[in-house]
């Protein structure tokens, strides 16, 4: 197995909270309780990755590298190792399109399959040195390596039919799988044993985009047959000899720590096997995954040391950020004098958004399976940061990364869940195999309960703005407050993305924004809260898009101006945004609205360099709210698969509409009020509206469509709502109960 190697790390740390130097799965209660005085939080895992190298552009020019990427059986089968986690974006099939693309193959014949934990060959280009997958840069940031692996396949397949046939290369053709010169056809499979001797073409010729004949194309997925019959794997499928499931009793408020426990009722239910303290709580391990369950619930006398515990609620922590956003932040955009710019204006807007808590709530719950073997250990989990769960296990369990192999499997959903920096879930489990001496595999599980109490939410954020539209319509000036916590401080990433105080991921959307705007102040604030928190999909955007596109909405009305047309005059020099909002105005039949009770909302934005945007239409009946209709329309480059970039777009706005319309997770007292989907709703089937997704042809390469679809829908129904009422709702979720027509 390859692994990176250390010197492509400035240093790294691996650091455990005392208490997992004190499990053992045959401490008495009495040697834990000793073990436990010296805990000061829960498991910390800090992998520190030079950023610097870990977020390396990628290379103008990968080599190609077939043979890591291209499999050719003999029964004329193509697998397509994919080094990107498919959570359900349907990635394993686009990548799977590129190489099949150059290979000129045929696509009855291609197949995926999961690349092995390996960052010496399989790392994320975009991500430097690490191999994993997020920031919708699975088809980006591989668009030329797998053009490249495909070409040189074919190349090599070329070469050893021309050996074989004893004819110039020049004179054989490759079609639909299928190797030609003259009378003599080949399949790849009876090539693929002399295929493989051939030398590994340096350089390979690419196809023009002209010539494609399957990207662009309406090819079904890869993974549809075996998702609809059941025989996709996921963690939650695996099964060992002789493995036990566990499950954890984590406390009420987050940082608080165990101070004692008293495992009989738990070791009483049966098919409990052993209760065992880990840094994180107690975990509970059965012969099934109910009765670990029944156990757990059984540990009613627990008692936490809540010294360090976030007790604030939800109200406490806004009013903290209400304050913080009237003085002085840490400075992430400015130009101009923004101050002075709205000094000068003829109408001036000023306006307050706050957005909650949101929880990421993927189908799969977080579970993974982790077994020891004779030379390290195995864990089979929907795996999307390979290489730090390598490091963070070898550090838990004392192991060399190397020695920590990762099955990847099929992942129900993620939405940034499963990316996380201290590989949160996968070590709870190594702490578990390490508290049971790994004396058997340990089958980690989250109920949906813990995923929704448990943590990492996107942040609360708190936005302040004032903007001033000058006498010609322009925008005078811009004053943007940001409040909210950082989740990359503390991380292996912070090195990259927090520039003097500023966390690029809590700013990105408004002190990069793309309109004109000469005078513009962007400042942040990020407050210490004990509480979990990660990126969610589309990270900074989910909040920003919305500030930006309802304010950019209230200067357009301010001025006088049609929204659709306002956007194009502070975008006249931005060709993709304007071609965007272009298609959409054509697709949409952009107008006024169509009559009383109706309105239509617009909102344009730009996120993982792919430009959104998107009208939504909805009408007031019986005094309520309804969404009609969305229309969108996305430069995304290259469409490698149309029906797969619509989907994505059509997942992200009703992504996007839950969280605009229901979802929001709430504490009082530090205590999470929401445990499930009956509390957490999420966007139901009978609220979907008809979803249209107009793509701009493009020539450029490919970039992300997973997260730029989330960002520009809770805006555009925002203006769509006060198109139809006069009622601006600006903080998420909408309370439409609060319009009354």
């Amino acid at each position: 197995m390859h692994i990176i190697k250390p010197e492509h790390y400035a240093r790294m740390l691996a650091q455990i909270a005392p208490a997992s130097r004190s499990e053992t799965s045959k401490a008495s209660r009495r040697s834990f309780l000793k073990g436990a005085a010296a805990i000061s939080g829960a498991l910390v895992i800090g992998v520190h990755v030079d950023a610097r190298k870990a977020f390396a552009a990628a290379p103008d020019s990968p080599p190609p590298m077939p043979n890591a990427f291209v499999r050719i059986a003999p029964d004329n089968t193509v697998t397509v190792l994919s080094k990107h986690l498919d959570m359900g974006q349907g990635v394993s099939t686009g990548l799977t399109t590129i190489v099949a693309e150059e290979l000129d193959a045929d696509w009855s014949q291609m197949r995926s399959a999961f690349a092995p934990a390996d960052a010496k060959l399989y790392n994320n280009l975009a991500f430097g040195t690490v191999q994993g997958t997020g920031g919708s840069t699975a088809i980006a940031n591989s668009w030329e390596q797998l053009r490249k692996a495909g070409a040189a396949a074919r190349a090599m397949l070329v070469s050893a039919a021309a050996e074989k046939w004893k004819v110039p290369a020049n004179s054989i053709t490759v079609e639909k799988g299928v190797v030609k010169s003259g009378n003599r056809t080949a399949t790849f499979g009876e090539l693929a044993a002399d295929a493989a001797k051939q030398p590994v073409p340096t350089d390979v010729k690419l196809k023009d985009p002209k010539d494609f004949k399957l990207i662009g194309t309406r090819l079904p997925r890869l993974d549809s047959p075996d998702k609809t019959d059941g025989k996709a794997v996921y963690a939650l499928d695996i099964k060992r000899p002789g493995m036990l499931v566990a499950v954890l009793k984590r406390p009420d408020r987050f940082g608080a720590t165990v101070k004692s426990f008293d495992a009989a009722p738990a070791r009483a239910i049966p098919g409990v096997v052993d209760v065992v303290a880990v840094p994180n709580g107690v975990a509970v391990l059965a012969k099934d995954t109910w009765s670990a369950i029944q156990g757990r619930d059984a540990l009613t006398k627990v008692e936490w040391d809540e010294s360090k515990a976030e007790k604030r609620g939800t109200a406490e922590i806004l009013e903290e950020y209400r304050r913080l956003a009237t003085t002085t932040g840490l400075p992430a955009a400015k130009r101009g004098d923004a101050a002075k710019g709205i000094a000068g204006a003829v109408k001036t807007i000023e306006a307050d958004f706050s957005f909650p808590y949101l929880a990421h709530a993927p189908m799969e719950p977080c579970n993974c399976v982790i077994e020891k073997t004779a030379d390290g250990v195995t864990i089979y989990a929907g795996s999307q940061f390979q290489t730090i769960e390598q490091a963070t296990v070898a550090a838990i369990l004392g192991l060399k990364p190397e020695q920590v192999k990762i099955e990847t499997l099929w992942a129900g959903g993620s939405f940034g869940r499963r990316a996380t920096p201290s590989a949160d879930y996968i070590a709870e489990a190594a702490t578990v195999l390490k508290a049971i001496d790994a004396r058997a595999p340990v089958h980690l599980v989250w109920t949906r309960e813990d995923d929704i109490k448990g943590g990492y939410y996107r942040p609360i954020f708190y936005h302040k703005v004032r903007a001033g539209v000058a006498a010609d319509g322009s925008i005078a000036g811009w004053q943007q407050s940001i409040v909210g916590q950082s989740f990359m401080v503390g991380t292996p990433f912070e090195a990259f993305m927090v520039k003097e105080g500023v966390d690029g991921t809590s700013v990105e959307g408004a002190s990069d924004t793309h309109y004109a705007i000469q005078h513009l102040s962007v400042e942040l604030h990020s407050p210490k809260v004990n509480v979990p928190t990660l990126w969610w999909r589309s990270v900074g955007h989910t909040h920003t898009a919305h500030v930006v596109e309802v304010t950019i909405d209230e200067l357009a009305r301010a001025a006088g101006k049609d929204p659709v047309a306002y956007r194009l005059e502070l975008l006249k020099d931005k060709p993709r945004h304007t071609g965007v909002l272009k298609l959409l105005a054509e697709k949409a039949n952009w107008g006024p609205k169509a009559g009383d009770g109706k309105g239509r909302g617009v909102a344009l934005h730009e996120s993982f360099n792919t430009v959104v945007g998107s009208v939504v239409d909805v009408s007031v009946v019986d005094g309520k709210i309804k969404v009609e209709k969305v229309v969108c329309a996305v430069d995304c480059g290259i469409a490698v698969n149309p029906d797969v970039i619509a989907a994505q777009i059509e997942g992200g706005i009703g992504f996007g509409l839950g969280a605009a319309l229901h979802d929001e997770i709430t504490m009082d007292k530090g205590v999470v009020e929401q445990s499930n989907f009956d509390g957490y709703i999420p966007l139901r089937i009978s609220e979907m509206p008809k979803v249209e997704v107009h793509i701009v042809p493009s020539a450029n390469a490919p970039t992300g469509v997973g997260e730029p679809g989330v960002p520009v829908i809770a805006p555009a129904l925002s203006n769509a709502i006060f198109d139809a009422t006069g009622k601006r709702l600006r903080s998420l979720p909408f309370k439409l109960e609060d319009v009354k027509v």
